[in-house]
């Protein structure tokens, strides 16, 4: 059942992509992570509520870094939408399991010390070719977006991955001094309204587009969503077994994206865009093995 809780996750995260991408028409990036922040806030604090969870914190400045990487990285991932194929501007989001391996990496060269006192940290090697996997295929998947000068929006989706494993990183912090999800996500709404709201004075606002403004109602309770399903196959996942399933599943969402891609925008991806991003898929999902075995109790990244 968690398998199915996390497909759940994944098709409603991509169906907010698709609604982002539609919104974009009207909506600048700044916008919309404002308003997805509103509409999320207003939908966790019931579900806070309802479990009776305090949205009061003793870590403010935790939660107020969490928030700063987190709408960084969203801001990043909904300007790629909107400038990129779905299915890329998705593919670039789900690096940071490949960003995280990457950090590990530098992590163990940099405690590396060439003296005789000190052993030499062993290098890793599956991570190693984990990640250079990952970034031949974003070499694979961009080059096409390159040749129709988008390359500006491609590094701004390779931005986003970026961004949320160190997003994802401080949830895994939060997570082991015992706040709630609910509340991470809460504070994570928040942030998005304080902060797209502050990127306003210098974006500006967009003419109100009329009935097309209820696009935006939809990115707020999809990502909602997306996220009470994730939260809800973790849960259910009892066995590490049966979270690697689930952590892996996540990638299902690029499949949605694809299709969404092909079949709604009429996206031309050429056969070494999908090359790319089958390897992308391939080596997060590598790295989520490798991670969990150094970290079983790891939680959800978020979207």
């Amino acid at each position: 059942m968690q398998a199915l809780w996390m497909v759940l996750a994944a098709f409603l995260f991509a169906s907010m992509g698709v609604c982002v991408k539609i919104a974009s028409d009207f909506f600048n990036s700044a916008e919309l992570v404002c308003y997805r922040g509103l509409i999320g806030m207003f939908i966790l604090w019931l579900l806070a509520r309802s479990q009776k969870v305090t949205l009061a914190t003793q870590y403010p400045g935790m939660h107020a870094w969490r928030s700063l990487v987190g709408v960084t990285s969203l801001g990043a991932w909904f300007f790629a939408i909107a400038h990129l194929p779905l299915a890329t501007a998705m593919t670039l989001n789900y690096m940071s399991s490949v960003w995280i391996a990457a950090f590990l990496i530098g992590g163990t060269l940099l405690a590396w010390r060439p003296s005789a006192a000190t052993p030499r940290p062993a290098l890793q090697g599956p991570l190693v070719v984990t990640v250079l996997v990952g970034f031949v295929g974003v070499v694979l998947m961009l080059r096409p977006s390159l040749d129709q000068n988008q390359a500006f929006a491609g590094l701004i989706g390779l931005m986003s991955g970026l961004t949320a494993a160190f997003a994802y990183m401080q949830v895994v912090a939060l997570s082991r001094i015992g706040e709630p999800e609910s509340r991470t996500v809460f504070y994570f709404a928040v942030g998005s309204a304080v902060a797209g709201g502050g990127a306003l004075l210098f974006t500006g606002t967009s003419p109100w587009p009329g009935w097309q403004a209820l696009w935006l109602l939809p990115i707020g309770i999809l990502a909602a969503g997306g996220q009470l399903c994730m939260t809800k196959a973790y849960a259910s996942a009892k066995t590490q077994r049966g979270t690697l399933v689930v952590a892996n599943l996540q990638y299902s969402g690029i499949v949605f994206a694809g299709l969404y891609s092909v079949l709604l925008f009429g996206d031309q991806i050429p056969p070494i865009g999908w090359i790319g991003m089958a390897l992308i898929v391939g080596s997060g999902i590598v790295a989520t093995i490798l991670r969990a075995r150094a970290a079983p109790g790891a939680p959800a990244e978020e979207h």
